[in-house]
Formats: C-alpha cells, sequence, structure tokens
C-alpha cells in the first residue's frame, strides 16, 4: 500500500491542521482502508430549497443528483463514503423525504492545497472548497464554482456560496451545509446530526 493511500482528501489538505480535529471528526474525515466504507445514519432536523421560486432549477438538479426542490423538516438521511480507485473520495448521501427519496451524489480530491469536489452525475458541477479547523471542527468554504460539459470546464461567475460546518456535540456528528446566492440569501441547506462507523 503506497503512502498516498494512506491518507485522506482532507489530510492532504490540512497537513498537520488535522490533528486539532476532535478524534471522531478524524475518524470520519481520515483514510478510508481498502474494502471498506464509511456508513452514517441519522436525522436532519431541515433539509431542501429554500426559495419556491427557484423550485423549476432545484428539479433539474435533482435529476442531476445536485440538490433537490423539496424542503422538509425531520428527515432520515444516511451517508455512504468510500475511496476510489483513483484515490478520490466518493459520497452517497440519501434524503428520505416523506414522498420520495433524493440522492446527492460527490467524488472530491485534493488539488493545490484545497478540495475540488466534483457533484452529480458524471461530476457536472464543480466547487471549490477551502478548509479551516476551528474549536475542532471542520469548515469547508467555496471560493470557485465551474460546470464541466462534455469534457469542458467553463468557470461560473461567484453568483453562490457552498459552506458546511460539521462537528461533535453531544457524541453525535453535527452538519450544518448552506448554498447562498448573491443578492438572495440562503437558498438551499441541510442541518442535522448522524453517527458514523467504517463497515
Amino acid at each position: 500500500m503506497s503512502a498516498s493511500s494512506d491518507t485522506s482528501v482532507y489530510q492532504k489538505v490540512l497537513g498537520l491542521r488535522f490533528a486539532d480535529l476532535d478524534p471522531r471528526l478524524r475518524v470520519y474525515f481520515g483514510p478510508i482502508p481498502p474494502g471498506a466504507v464509511g456508513a452514517g445514519e441519522g436525522t436532519f432536523e431541515v433539509a431542501g430549497a429554500r426559495i419556491a421560486l427557484l423550485r423549476p432549477v432545484f428539479v433539474v438538479l435533482a435529476w442531476r443528483r445536485v440538490l433537490f426542490p423539496e424542503n422538509e423538516q425531520e428527515v432520515p438521511f444516511s451517508v455512504r463514503n468510500e475511496r476510489g480507485p483513483d484515490g478520490t473520495l466518493r459520497a452517497v448521501r440519501t434524503f428520505r423525504f416523506r414522498r420520495r427519496e433524493r440522492v446527492m451524489l460527490d467524488s472530491m480530491q485534493a488539488v493545490e492545497g484545497a478540495i475540488v469536489d466534483r457533484l452529480g452525475r458524471r461530476g457536472g458541477l464543480e466547487v471549490r472548497l477551502t478548509a479551516a479547523v476551528i474549536d475542532g471542527g471542520l469548515r469547508l468554504r467555496s471560493d470557485r464554482l465551474a460546470w464541466r460539459i462534455a469534457g469542458r470546464r467553463i468557470p461560473l461567475p461567484p453568483f453562490a456560496q457552498v459552506v458546511v460546518d460539521e462537528r461533535i456535540t453531544d457524541g453525535l456528528q453535527r452538519v450544518d451545509a448552506v448554498v447562498r446566492l448573491r443578492g438572495i440569501g440562503t437558498a438551499f441547506r441541510y442541518r442535522g446530526s448522524f453517527t458514523y462507523e467504517r463497515r
């Protein structure tokens, strides 16, 4: 096994700061051994789109498995993380709304000191995230967006920002992910807690 296979995407980006994370977050953000997966289950207090006028956009994004138009409370949730053969971290997030399930797909890799997250079918939406450790928790903040279409990368203007906070509270892992649009405010959010283990 190579040294790089023992290092997660987050470790590559955080370097020595990785040790400042809460030990339970180091399990979540640490390397996943070959043949294993990381699995989490919990409930989100809120999950979904916040602006009704943008619903048609979120319907398209749901088909691409990026975001979704539903907006409910107390939504059962699961996540499955696994290492890709190319060293990426692949995640499948499933939200069980009352009428249907929604799935978000993404694939992350470390590039030049940041995390590049390609979301949805074929990784069509690219989000570059900077990482910081704050009081034992992790904050990810986007600073660049792009569409990837037919093998081409098309940079997007900074009309949106993604912020994700993860921390341990009362023995549970809590996540708060927010998408804000310039001049509009919060367009999408999920917030809640879950337990996580490697299998």
